[in-house]
């Protein structure tokens, strides 16, 4: 079986600053205290994504699902180890990803098209579909930075979508649109996986990912804790979220 990614004992660290200001600065360093820290966000990570996989990366906020995504799409570097990629990367880490804020939705499409791998007779040929699937025609001479964050997502996402794209990323974009065009990207997600594409995704609607994916992964604390069924993986999900609210009712109660 091909290997789409493969990731090899990858760790990232983050550093977290705990003060802004000179000021700030200042007085943690009169009291004795740490101006910043190291926060490890994925810890020793390795797994195998095989082409044509529809993989569901689940856990908590700060579990690490949405860092382990930006290094496979290449938006970040692991300071150890290494993350392999087979084929054209496409789709969506953060709504209005590679859009550009000052160019128009139609200068846009030529652009993101562009940077996502698309040749200008590619983008020319799916032009009309790009626009049609997103929704935005009415717009599509106005500057993004006027769009709300649910238009961003549906020309970011729908530019994506039809680059053909050999690996599809998409972290949480899918909670931002309106729930009509929401079933028309799972209706996209379907067909791409349908085409034998690899795919990656990040959301906390566990009932929509078990619903796309054979295949979940389970992070806690930027470690896998489980790789195996979509099903088990959103049990875990589940397990973890129950524990947090009893923890933290426990807090409020004390």
């Amino acid at each position: 079986m091909t290997s789409s990614i493969v990731i090899d004992s990858v760790t990232k660290h983050f550093t977290l600053r705990h003060a802004r200001s000179i000021k700030e600065m200042s007085v943690r360093a009169l009291r004795g205290q740490t101006l910043s820290e190291k926060f490890r966000a994925l810890d020793d990570v390795s797994l195998t994504i095989h082409q044509g996989e529809t993989v569901a990366l689940m856990g908590l906020n700060g579990s690490g699902k949405s860092t382990l995504l930006k290094l496979i799409s290449g938006v970040m570097q692991p300071d150890a180890g290494s993350v392999l990629v087979r084929g054209r990367i496409a789709g969506l880490i953060d709504v209005g990803a590679g859009l550009h804020p000052e160019l128009t939705g139609r200068e846009n499409v030529h652009l993101n098209g562009a940077i996502l791998g698309m040749s200008r007779a590619e983008i020319e040929r799916k032009f009309d579909a790009i626009v049609d699937f997103s929704g935005v025609e009415r717009f599509l001479d106005d500057q993004v930075k006027f769009y709300s964050s649910g238009m961003f997502m549906r020309l970011g996402f729908s530019i994506a979508a039809h680059t053909e794209p050999d690996v599809f990323l998409i972290d949480e974009v899918l909670a931002v649109g309106d729930p009509p065009f929401r079933e028309k990207c799972l209706d996209r997600i379907r067909e791409l996986r349908g085409e034998g594409r690899t795919m990656v995704i990040v959301a906390h609607d566990i009932k929509m990912l078990t619903g796309l994916c054979d295949r979940g992964i389970t992070m806690r604390q930027g470690k896998v804790i489980f790789d195996g069924p979509a099903a088990e993986a959103g049990q875990l999900v589940r397990r973890d979220r129950q524990a947090k609210r009893a923890a933290n009712g426990a807090v409020r109660g004390a």
